[in-house]
């Protein structure tokens, strides 16, 4: 069984720093890209920042220049280090990976649990 956690979510003041951290666990046999998508009240779902195999990396407009997105391999984790954040930037923010579980022979998409981030003096 596949998991997803994430970690690193609160309260901070515009202008301020987060770091997200996501763990991949379970029977994995390759990770093919991991990914952060956010989605606030009211609103769809959407990429906020993607790190596929090779390390390219492709981000959303509104978080270019403030917000990057790293992966540890060896630990199956990826990172969002959220700089300059904007009261629009608060959302539950979500950790996806596509990635190929153990005893299957094909890839899967998956989920963390969400968690939040609110930007609020």
């Amino acid at each position: 069984q596949v998991q997803l956690v994430e970690s690193g979510g609160g309260l901070v003041q515009p202008g301020g720093s987060l770091r997200l951290s996501c763990a991949a666990s379970g029977s994995i046999v390759s990770i093919n890209a991991m990914g952060w998508y956010r989605q606030a009240p009211g609103k769809q779902r959407g990429l906020v920042a993607r790190i596929i195999n090779g390390g390219n990396t492709n981000y959303a407009d509104s978080v270019k220049g403030r917000f990057t997105i790293s992966r540890d391999n060896a630990k199956n984790t990826v990172y969002l280090q959220m700089n300059s954040l904007k009261p629009e930037d608060t959302a539950v923010y979500y950790c996806n990976a596509n990635l190929r579980p153990g005893g299957t022979g094909y890839d899967g998409n998956y989920w963390g649990q969400g968690t939040q981030v609110t930007v609020s003096s």
